[in-house]
Parts: C-alpha cells; structure tokens; sequence
C-alpha cells in the first residue's frame, strides 16, 4: 500500500510540475524590453527620432475591462475621420508599431498604438495569446470612438498574436471596425502549441496539451480551444487584407491561407516572397505597401465611393 501511495504521490508530483512548466511558458513569455525594441528599431531606420518627436501626437491611457490601464500613444496630424489602431504582436511593445503607423500616416490615417496586457508600459499580469486581449481591444475601439467620434472610417492592423487578437475581436466581440489587416495571424491556438511542441522539445501534443489545458484553466481562468481565429472568422463581413511570409516557419504560412480561404465577403491575400515571422514589411516593404494601397483603394475606398454614408461623406 505504501509503495502504491510513493507511486501515485510520484506520478502527481510529475503531472503537477509538467502542468506548471506549461502554463508558465505561456503565461509567462519573456517580453523584449523597449529599450531593446527601440535601439533595433532605429538601427533598422524604422524610427527617426526627430520625426517622431515633431509628430503630432499625446499619450493616452485607456482603462482595461480587468481592471489595469492600457498605455498608448495617440498621432493625428491629419484632419479626417479617418483612423487605424495597431495591434503589436507578443513580446513587442508598441514601438514595434510605429513603421506600420509611419505607413498610414503617410496615406492620410491618424493612428493609435498601444501596448497588449503584460507588455510595454500596459498593466495585466499574464498573456492570452487573444483570449483577454480581445476584450482589450474592444475598449480601445470603444475609448477611441468615443473620444473622437462614432462615425469614423476605422482600420485595425494586427501583427501575429495581435492580429489573432483582432480577428478574435471582429468575430467573437463585433465587427467593429470598417476594415482590417491580418499580418501572419495564427488560425488556431492549439494547433500552433501542438506544432511548436512536435519541432522544438518533440514532445507529443495528444498529452502535453490536454493536461497543460486543465492547468491553464485553473491557474488563468480560460481554455486552449477558446483561441481559435479561424473559428470566428466567418462571422466578419467588413474587408480583410491577409499578409504573411512564403517562408515564415514559426507561424506557418498555411494558416492565413486556411483563414482567407473561410473568411466570407472581402478579402484579399498577400504572401510574401522574403522574410521570417513578422517580416514581411521588413523583407518586402514596397510590395506591402503595394498591396495595402490595393486592398484600400478597392476594398474599403472605391465602395465607399460607390456607396456613399452621408455622414462621412460631409466630413
């Protein structure tokens, strides 16, 4: 009996620590510091300090629905309605943002940045991959129209787990946005920690999983499947421009090609011919822009055009 009770107690003391392993891996992900994120990203000429330092702009903080602050920066030199909000992707902060914002700036967009839960100068003490970020991408939405006003021409950008983050939003939440930018989103959460579990630590996703599952359910209140853009995405009707890399193999190109494939309504795709994961605009800078102006001019302009709202029409 005492040998059964060392076994057992053994074989709880394993499942415990491998579920505790998991869920902090994931809970947890170490960030880059923005010290970090802005020394690479003026070495890349990504930023200019003295154009970012005339731009027009104002800090902002924006309350979470859990309770912390999400920090962002506000840029309007523009006088429009017209506005894009950028969703950063995990372990970068809203620096990071700032070439996709230097894009739209340039065609006329007033822009805000901000930084997910957990990262940059936001508040929150884990990181959801899109569960909980979603929820704090609705306030953004939200504070900013309320700030500005209701009827703006609004885009959202998002970058890996942040444009996961916004579909999840759009198709979960509402489509609440009038147009959006997927840049290398994964389609389903489970699916991509089965292929990283397989290619790096090759161990078997059928077991690892289900049990890190009930930890990550006790210890952070939400489950593995609940991230799944692709099970969502049929519920947005406004444009998607989907973007990813032909050689990313962090995020593998098959799933935003699996996303535009069940998204409904309009939509266009990019893959990329150079680049990584999330290097896409870093690899390929005149193609994407090539390709945002397309899916703007075609997708969200020309049938506004075509079909005019009064109420932007006057503006």
């Amino acid at each position: 009996m005492r040998k059964a009770v060392r076994v057992f107690v053994s074989i709880l003391a394993i499942v415990s620590a491998i579920g505790v392993y998991f869920t902090n891996r994931l809970m947890y992900m170490k960030k880059k510091e923005d010290e970090f994120i802005l020394k690479r990203e003026r070495e890349a000429g990504r930023i200019i300090d003295e154009e970012y330092e005339s731009l027009k702009k104002r800090d902002v903080l924006i309350p979470s629905p859990f309770g912390y602050d999400l920090k962002g920066v506000l840029a309007e030199p523009h006088e429009t309605n017209r506005y894009i909000i950028i969703s950063h992707g995990v372990t970068e902060s809203k620096y990071s943002s700032i070439k996709y914002m230097n894009l739209f700036l340039e065609r006329g967009f007033n822009v805000l940045i901000f930084d997910h839960r957990r990262h940059g100068e936001s508040g929150g003490k884990t990181t959801s991959y899109g569960h909980y970020e979603k929820f704090d991408l609705k306030a953004v939405v939200d504070w900013l129209k309320n700030e500005i006003r209701p009827e703006l021409l609004l885009g959202i950008h998002g970058e890996s787990m942040g444009a996961a983050t916004m579909i999840l939003y759009a198709g979960m939440l509402e489509d609440g946005a009038d147009f959006y930018i997927a840049d290398c989103p994964f389609s389903d959460f489970r699916e991509q920690l089965a292929y990283h579990l397989k290619e790096e630590m090759n161990l078997p996703a059928g077991i690892v999983l289900p049990l890190g599952d009930v930890f990550l359910r006790f210890r952070d209140k939400y489950s593995i499947r609940e991230v799944s853009p692709i099970s969502v995405i049929d519920n947005i009707r406004n444009p998607i421009l989907f973007i990813h890399s032909a050689k990313d193999d962090f995020i593998l190109p098959y799933m935003t090609e699996a996303l535009y494939e069940k998204k409904k309504g309009p939509k266009m795709l990019f893959m990329a011919d150079k680049g990584l994961h999330a290097q896409s605009f870093n690899e390929n800078q005149k193609e994407y822009e090539k390709a945002v102006d397309e899916f703007l001019e075609n997708l969200v302009v020309r049938p506004r055009m075509d079909n005019p709202d009064p109420v932007l029409e006057n503006d």
